[in-house]
């Protein structure tokens, strides 16, 4: 945030800044989904849903992991959430007692770690590297399986490293917790911009599993505000009360828009865009590699690379902000993500058109030179 406070100082200065440090699409929503919610406006569809969400959305979205997937999902196990935020506000809520502890890797996505504490919850960051692709699996839970545990969180594709955790590590994950009474939470908000190998779900692939998933990132709605939670039918009634006792329900809009996000043509629109961020991150990390800036992982979904700048720097934070200040060029350090090896990680954003990535490559040469 310090970074992003900086860099709008010196745009009002009218210098040029590279982004590469924020993590939004740059592509405008597809036309078909605005489409729709201003035809949502339009026929005064601006009352509220239930909790659980609009049907018709919830019946989009199961009909969609059986087609792109061959997961079954029954609709009565969705619920429609303001956005992938609200989803883990949601199952945290329910799963989280006081004094509890969530698990998650070190690195990971910040909020994660803020929300539970907000809840009166603990928090235990296992450190991970590439050794393990920077993801969690069971000897890892194993090792530093705490008593207090009731919940591990996992990210595939994941913030900041854009690794994967397959199928098959997932689901050993899921069997060890369910022998310790314990759930596993993937977040999916990234699903669908994976690059070169097939993207996967665990959506009802076991009854201590529940996913979250976004409109946000593949589907290009952030300022839309609608995500999702699956959950095992039997957990649907609490956490359809938490819901109503929260924020009552998703947008009204943003839900008919996001009804016209499985229709054909988006699909096209999303596909081609997917490339693009395929090209990118290739670009991007040849670019990398060429300057002898280590990225021990090429990333497989996301819109990320976590590079390794120790060749450089002891202090990320300190080098971001110089490359900012001297070269307006702004990247996030790697303290946002956690403590493990922080000082000598940075997070790139390839959320910007190649051309911009070129051109801050020219000047991250610049400044190491």
């Amino acid at each position: 945030m310090d970074i992003l406070a900086r860099c709008k100082e010196m745009e009002a200065q009218d210098i040029d800044v590279i982004h590469m440090e924020i993590g939004e699409p740059d592509f405008d929503t597809p036309q078909p989904i605005t489409l729709a919610g201003i035809n949502a406006l339009e026929k005064n569809l601006t009352h509220y849903t239930s909790a659980q969400g609009l049907a018709e959305l919830r019946e989009c979205i199961s009909r969609y992991y059986q087609r792109r997937y061959d997961a079954v999902v029954d609709s009565e196990q969705i619920i429609i959430t303001p956005g992938a935020s609200g989803a883990l506000q949601l199952v945290l809520s329910h799963l989280l007692q006081t004094n509890k502890t969530l698990m998650v890797c070190d690195p990971s996505y910040p909020c994660n770690r803020n929300l539970t504490h907000l809840l009166g919850g603990n928090v235990l960051s296992i450190p991970v590297d590439e050794s393990s692709n920077y993801q969690l699996n069971a000897s890892l839970l194993e090792k530093y399986w705490r008593d207090d545990a009731s919940t591990v969180l996992v990210a595939s594709p994941s913030n900041p490293t854009g690794t994967i955790c397959d199928k098959h590590t997932l689901m050993e994950m899921a069997e060890f917790l369910a022998g310790k009474n314990s759930y596993l939470i993937v977040d999916e908000i990234y699903q669908g911009l994976s690059y070169g190998v097939e993207s996967e779900t665990m959506a009802n692939a076991k009854d201590n599993i529940f996913v979250l998933n976004s409109f946000s990132k593949y589907f290009g709605m952030t300022g839309w505000r609608v995500g999702w939670l699956i959950a095992p039918q039997k957990n649907i009634m609490e956490l359809d009360a938490i819901a109503q006792n929260t924020y009552l329900a998703a947008s009204t809009i943003a839900q008919h828009a996001a009804v016209a996000a499985f229709l054909p043509e988006t699909e096209k629109i999303l596909e081609k865009r997917r490339q693009l961020f395929q090209q990118r991150r290739d670009v991007l990390f040849k670019s990398l590699r060429d300057l002898d800036i280590n990225v021990p992982v090429l990333p497989e979904g996301a819109f990320y690379v976590y590079a390794d700048i120790s060749k450089y720097t002891q202090d990320s934070f300190s080098f971001c902000r110089e490359l900012l200040e001297q070269h307006a060029l702004a990247i996030t350090p790697g303290c946002d993500f956690g403590e493990y090896q922080a000082n000598k990680y940075v997070r790139f954003a390839y959320t910007t058109s190649e051309q911009r990535i070129r051109q801050g490559m020219q000047r991250l040469t610049s400044f190491l030179r």
